[in-house]
């Protein structure tokens, strides 16, 4: 093994290292400015500073993270004494890792799909973000449900993206995390999520092997698989579990080293349920199932936390216990009763 693989397989196998999890921090500019709109804050460059340096820097949280996915802007960044960001993860012992696509753009010739961008330039920008301490990278592609959507078209573009992502990634030593995302925002029941999840996933292993990216060194962040928000019927806790867990058993190889869930707009408490029975209720799987959670891990921090900086004390004391349920969902021994403690 190269002193490269070699990097990265510690790496990947750090990133999923028992009870610990991502918390995903690489929200755009557009996205950062949705969420500090509900709580009635300008986004300006210190404000987005000051919110992710209370992230960063909040004390304990790297006994439950393991890394943190950050954006072009927030790599840079610093803390108010003058610390760049990665060098307080790294003292930490959380990994600092970096969204690089540049969004979903509407794909060619098809009416309500996506296609995630950002190829062009990315060998040199991964140089760059290696010698800023990153040591995984994030993609992530959009697949809609709809009316006669998802296309086959759409699913092998995204695919072919994530893969050529992955192998830029691995040449530069970095350990990629390859998100295909199967929106909930439709009516469609769960049943409808999981078959397109599972064409996603096949596509999506089928082209990182056609594009000879090492599984081993690659880490899944995907959705569950649940009902669309709009549906009249959800289903529940126990019936995502079995059929996010069927979907994965039937699509993934036992090689890659772990999978990552993201929380898609599932409330703070249900995306930790959700995880917690999957790892309650199935043993023995090729992989560990954690989390790698951006709005459901932070949001009830953000709204605590309101742009005051006398509140940001309370609002990391509300990100950690957030932090520690889904750091013991993803060994399958939450408890609701945690959320009356806290």
């Amino acid at each position: 093994m190269s002193d490269i693989t070699e990097r990265m397989a510690q790496t990947a196998s750090a990133m999923v290292a028992g009870g610990k999890g991502i918390l995903a921090i690489d929200e755009s500019l557009g996205t950062i400015k949705k969420r500090f709109d509900t709580i009635g804050l300008d986004s300006t460059e210190e404000n987005r500073r000051a919110y992710r340096e209370l992230l960063i820097t909040a004390p304990g949280s790297e006994e439950f993270i393991s890394g943190m996915i950050l954006f072009d802007e927030t790599i840079r960044q610093k803390t108010g004494d003058g610390t760049p960001f990665p060098a307080v993860m790294i003292e930490k012992g959380i990994m600092p890792g970096i969204k690089v696509d540049t969004g979903a753009k509407d794909l060619a010739g098809h009416p309500g799909e996506k296609v995630t961008e950002g190829l062009d330039g990315l060998r040199e920008r991964l140089a760059e973000y290696r010698e800023l301490g990153a040591r995984f990278a994030k993609w992530r592609a959009v697949i809609t449900i709809g009316d006669h959507i998802p296309t086959d078209a759409c699913i092998d573009a995204n695919a072919h993206a994530l893969a050529r992502y992955a192998g830029l990634c691995q040449e530069a030593g970095i350990v990629p995390m390859v998100e295909p995302e199967v929106l909930m925002d439709a009516d469609n029941d769960i049943d409808t999520c999981y078959g397109i999840t599972e064409k996603t996933l096949k596509t999506v292993f089928q082209a990182l092997y056609s594009q000879s990216v090492a599984v081993e060194y690659t880490i899944l962040k995907t959705n569950m698989v649940i009902s669309g928000k709009q549906c009249p019927q959800q289903a529940g806790v126990q019936e995502v579990a079995d059929k996010t867990v069927r979907c994965l058993l039937n699509t993934v190889p036992a090689a890659l080293p772990g999978i990552v869930f993201l929380s898609g707009g599932q409330s703070a408490q249900l995306a930790t349920a959700h995880l917690n029975a999957m790892n309650q209720s199935h043993d023995n799987l090729p992989w560990p199932l954690s989390f790698s959670y951006g709005r459901a891990l932070q949001e009830p921090c953000l709204k605590i936390w309101s742009g005051k900086s006398d509140n940001v004390r309370p609002a990391q004391t509300t990100l950690l216990h957030r932090e520690k349920c889904n750091s013991l969902a993803s060994l399958g021994r939450y408890s609701e009763m945690l959320e009356q403690a806290a």
